[in-house]
């Protein structure tokens, strides 16, 4: 059997991270040198709701540009990593030999929330890559019982990349903030608070998160937080590794992890 892979959580920030946070960007990179090399990528992102799981059967993944506003040089920026269908005929036959009901999309591309971690992670775009959708109106429980059914994809050479937030509230953002400010203090309270439960494998506390200090202020909408929480199901019991850059606008908290079979060292 070959080495089981990792799960991956990124908090992909704004559209201009590969611009504007050198660091986010160097996290990223050491995230994907200590992952053996996969042989196909399953990426989870925020920016991809659908009634019912769905999963892209794009054999060449246009890169989508779903936002505005920002740098020219972005909607330039290209990744033209080749599709993974075989993969998302694997996806669906798990999750519905599973009871899960889902659907295959045919010419899905790759939105932000996936192309932008992946262009740092594996510039090349030589892997063959797919992304899943997170359900529209369901809760972190069904979320986290999704990324349980995705676990045997570990054990067959795929990477599962989940990319959201572990803060997203717009109205705590100062777009004028080159990265030299201290962070706004209820980000940097609910982040430390992931933080501490995800160290202690609180599934129970991080499923109910709208309840912790600042937890629904953080997510005024919860599609940026339930990436998190398929990782946590796919990972099982294994212990995340934390990776700290700086915020974003004073209020994206940028922090990733990584969960490596029997692992043992939780990074603060």
């Amino acid at each position: 059997m070959s080495e089981r892979m990792p799960v991956v959580f990124v908090s992909h920030g704004a559209p201009d991270a590969l611009l504007k946070a050198p660091d986010t960007v160097s996290c990223w990179r050491e995230i994907a040198e200590l992952v053996p090399e996969p042989a196909a990528i399953l990426v989870v992102s925020a920016h991809w709701e659908m009634r019912q799981p769905t999963v892209s059967l794009s054999g060449a993944p246009e890169t989508i540009h779903d936002f505005g506003g920002f740098s020219p040089v972005l909607h330039r920026m290209q990744y033209h990593a080749p599709g993974a269908p075989a993969l998302a005929e694997r996806v669906v036959s798990l999750l519905s030999g599973s009871g899960l009901a889902a659907d295959l999309h045919p010419n899905r591309g790759l939105d932000h929330g996936a192309w932008v971690p992946l262009s740092a992670m594996y510039p090349q775009a030589n892997i063959p890559v797919t992304q899943l959708s997170l359900t529209r109106n369901r809760g972190p429980v069904i979320h986290f019982e999704l990324g349980k059914l995705l676990a045997p994809l570990r054990d067959e050479g795929v990477l599962i990349i989940t990319s959201g937030a572990i803060t997203h509230n717009f109205g705590w953002l100062d777009w004028h903030d080159e990265g030299d400010q201290a962070p706004k203090p209820k980000a940097y309270a609910f982040t430390e608070w992931v933080a501490e439960r995800l160290a202690a494998q609180d599934i129970s506390a991080l499923l109910e998160y709208r309840f912790a200090p600042f937890g629904s202020e953080s997510h005024p909408t919860e599609e940026h937080f339930l990436p998190l929480l398929v990782a946590l199901g796919t990972a099982s019991e294994d212990t995340p590794q934390r990776y700290r850059p700086r915020f974003a606008y004073g209020g994206l908290s940028m922090d990733a992890y990584l969960w490596r079979h029997s692992a043992n060292v939780f990074h603060r």
